[in-house]
């Protein structure tokens, strides 16, 4: 039996042998949480960087974003009267672009397996962008550089009015040349090309014959566009030869008139 000396001795032990596993138990309790709230911040130190780099991905992939796709299942929606029956058909394609655009695109193939002549019809969508030059994408179309200089050639008459010329800066005067219209209401741009002819104005008779010719086979839900075809046809003309009686359909582009806009 212990005596009361021994007994009083014993508990200062017993206490700081408690205190003791109880500082041990605190200090391994904040290591532990040390370790995991590291464990924490080293995660989102890498979450952050895989973040950073996440723009840079998609810069290197512009292709992702949806484009102009073909449209197989849509129906032609313009035509081109024939001359004659001996007339290379051409062959036509439909674009579609998820925004709404829509291009109706007729190319005229040559014997060399380069397009002769080439005519879209661009009826404009959300992605239409209205600061981008209507000229930009012409030269891509006549198969050239996109920063190909283009220079006015003149202008045409036709059924939907004067149509602007363009050939490539300083070029001969037998080059192929390009042409552009633009409409504002009912949104639409007929552009293209023609190397038809060899001379400057047989091409420019070329152009205008082509676009006399072109006629609306569907205006689907566009009302407006069905009105300017009809209006247009009301001005139709023949494709009269060069020099013929019926006069000329082109002139050259005057300086007084060198910047000219306007609507369809």
């Amino acid at each position: 039996m212990q005596s009361p000396e021994a007994r009083t001795a014993e508990t200062p032990t017993q206490i700081y042998l408690a205190l003791a596993a109880f500082a041990d138990e605190v200090v391994g309790t904040l290591a532990r949480l040390f370790a995991y709230v590291g464990a924490l911040v080293l995660f989102a130190i890498l979450g952050l960087a895989a973040l950073g780099q996440l723009p840079d991905l998609r810069d290197d992939e512009p292709a992702s974003k949806p484009g102009w796709s073909v449209a197989d299942r849509s129906h032609p929606a313009f035509a081109l009267s024939r001359l004659d029956s001996s007339e290379k058909t051409a062959t036509y394609t439909i674009l579609r672009h998820p925004e709404g655009g829509r291009k109706d695109v007729m190319r005229w193939p040559s014997e060399a397996d380069r397009p002769l002549a080439q005519l879209d019809i661009y009826r404009e969508g959300g992605e239409f962008d209205v600061a981008r030059p209507a000229a930009a994408d012409l030269a891509v179309q006549m198969g050239l550089d996109a920063d190909t200089p283009l220079e006015q050639a003149g202008l045409i008459d036709t059924k939907f009015g004067p149509v602007v010329l363009f050939r490539p800066t300083g070029t001969a005067k037998a080059a192929c040349l390009g042409y552009l219209k633009r409409s504002e209401e009912p949104a639409l741009q007929i552009s293209g090309f023609s190397c038809q002819g060899d001379t400057l104005p047989a091409r420019r008779a070329a152009i205008a014959c082509t676009l006399n010719r072109l006629t609306l086979l569907t205006s689907g839900n566009e009302p407006k566009l069905a009105e300017l075809f009809a209006h247009a046809e009301l001005k139709r003309r023949g494709c009269e030869p060069q020099g013929s009686s019926q006069g000329t359909s082109d002139w050259l582009l005057g300086a007084a008139n060198a910047q000219l806009r306007g609507a369809l």
